[in-house]
C-alpha cells in the first residue's frame, strides 16, 4: 500500500487554520460575534471610570469600614460564644464637652438680664478717631442712664467674643456699631457710626414690644393678645390661639403674649399696630419672623383659621405687606 504524503507545507497552514478558528471563538465569546457588532453598540464607559471610582470612593471605603466593624464583631462574638461566655459590651464613657471660654461681653449681658437693665454693646475693630468719638457719646450717655442701662466694649476679633460676632453678623460689619439689648435678650435698636445721646435713649421700648422682638428674632411666631378685664370676648379670643399654640407642630415655635390695651407703657406699640388703645373688644396680633404682621383679629380666633394665616407667614414679608415695628416695613413708593 502505498502511503500519501503531505508536504510540510499544508500541516502548517492547518494547524494555522485551526488556531486561528479558536482565536475567533475565544474573541467572540468574550467581545461578541459579529453579528453582535452590527447591532446597535452599548454605550462605552471606561473613559468615565476614573471619575466615577473617585466619587464612589469614599462611599466604598466607608462600606468596607463597616463591614470589617461588624464582621470583626460577629467573630468576637462567635469565639466567646464556643467558649460559653457571655458578650457584655464594655461600657463607653460620655465624651467630656468641650469648655467653651465666655466672653466678657457674654457675662456682662447676663449680669445687665439679672439687674433687669438694658446694655448697650459697643463693637469695635480698630481704635480710631471715629471709634473714641463713639465711645465717648456712649459714656457719656450710660453715664446719665445709669439706672435704666449699662454697656461693654466688644473687639470684633477678639476670639473670646466670636460667638456673640457671628450671631449677629458682624464680621463685616461697618464699625464701630453700637446694639442695644433689652432685658429679654432682645435687640431693640442698632447704632452705626455717630450718634447722639437722644438717639440712644430711643432703645427704650415697652414690655409689651420687647417681647415680640424677642419671639421675632428667636424665630418664633407671636400672637399680641390685647385684652384686660374690662375687654369684651376675651376667652373666646384666646380659644383659637391657646389651641393654636398647644398644637405639636406649632408649640416649640409660638409665644402668647398679653398686653393691656390702658397700659399707657404700650400706647406706642398699640398705635404702631393699629389697634385702638380704647377698645373695648378682646385684640389678637399675629406677628411671624422677620416681622410680618399676618393679622389682626377681633373677639374669637379660630385654630384653623390661624394654621391657614400661617401659609402667609412662611412666605415672609412680600412686597407690600405690612410689618412689626422694629422689623421689616412695606415697600418703598417709587418717587
Amino acid at each position: 500500500m502505498s502511503r500519501v504524503h503531505t508536504a510540510p507545507g499544508k500541516h502548517i497552514a492547518k494547524r494555522q487554520a485551526a488556531k486561528s478558528r479558536m482565536s475567533k471563538s475565544r474573541t467572540d465569546a468574550a467581545f461578541g460575534s459579529p453579528a453582535a457588532k452590527s447591532s446597535p453598540a452599548r454605550p462605552r464607559v471606561f473613559k468615565s471610570w476614573i471619575p466615577v471610582a473617585l466619587v464612589a470612593a469614599p462611599v466604598v471605603i466607608a462600606s468596607f469600614a463597616i463591614l470589617l466593624i461588624l464582621t470583626h464583631g460577629q467573630a468576637r462574638t462567635g469565639v466567646n460564644a464556643l467558649a460559653g461566655q457571655t458578650v457584655q459590651p464594655a461600657p463607653v464613657a460620655a465624651p467630656t464637652p468641650t469648655a467653651v471660654p465666655q466672653g466678657a461681653a457674654a457675662i456682662a449681658i447676663d449680669q445687665a438680664a439679672k439687674a433687669n437693665k438694658y446694655i448697650f454693646l459697643f463693637f469695635y475693630r480698630a481704635e480710631d478717631e471715629p471709634t473714641l468719638a463713639a465711645r465717648k457719646t456712649l459714656d457719656a450717655a450710660v453715664e446719665k442712664l445709669a439706672d435704666r442701662a449699662t454697656s461693654t466694649v466688644v473687639n470684633v476679633t477678639d476670639p473670646q467674643e466670636q460667638a456673640l460676632v457671628v450671631k449677629y453678623g458682624l464680621n463685616r460689619a461697618p464699625m464701630p456699631l453700637v446694639l442695644a439689648m433689652a432685658p429679654t435678650g432682645a435687640v431693640t435698636r442698632g447704632f452705626p457710626g455717630q450718634f447722639t445721646e437722644a438717639e440712644l435713649e430711643t432703645a427704650f421700648v415697652s414690655p409689651g414690644l420687647q417681647k415680640c422682638l424677642k419671639a421675632l428674632q428667636d424665630r418664633k411666631m407671636a400672637f399680641l393678645c390685647v385684652q384686660n378685664g374690662t375687654t369684651q370676648h376675651n376667652a373666646e379670643a384666646m380659644r383659637g390661639v391657646k389651641e393654636f399654640a398647644a398644637d405639636a407642630q406649632y408649640a416649640k415655635t409660638t409665644e402668647i403674649i398679653i398686653v393691656d390695651p390702658t397700659d399707657a407703657a404700650e400706647e406706642s406699640l398699640l398705635k404702631q399696630l393699629k389697634v385702638d388703645p380704647k377698645t373695648d373688644e378682646a385684640v389678637t396680633v399675629f406677628l411671624a419672623p422677620p416681622g410680618a404682621m399676618v393679622g389682626t383679629y377681633k373677639g374669637e380666633t379660630k385654630k384653623d383659621v390661624l394654621v391657614a394665616a400661617t401659609k402667609t407667614a412662611a412666605k415672609g414679608c412680600a412686597p407690600g405687606s405690612t410689618c412689626a415695628p422694629g422689623a421689616c416695613g412695606p415697600a418703598p413708593k417709587k418717587p
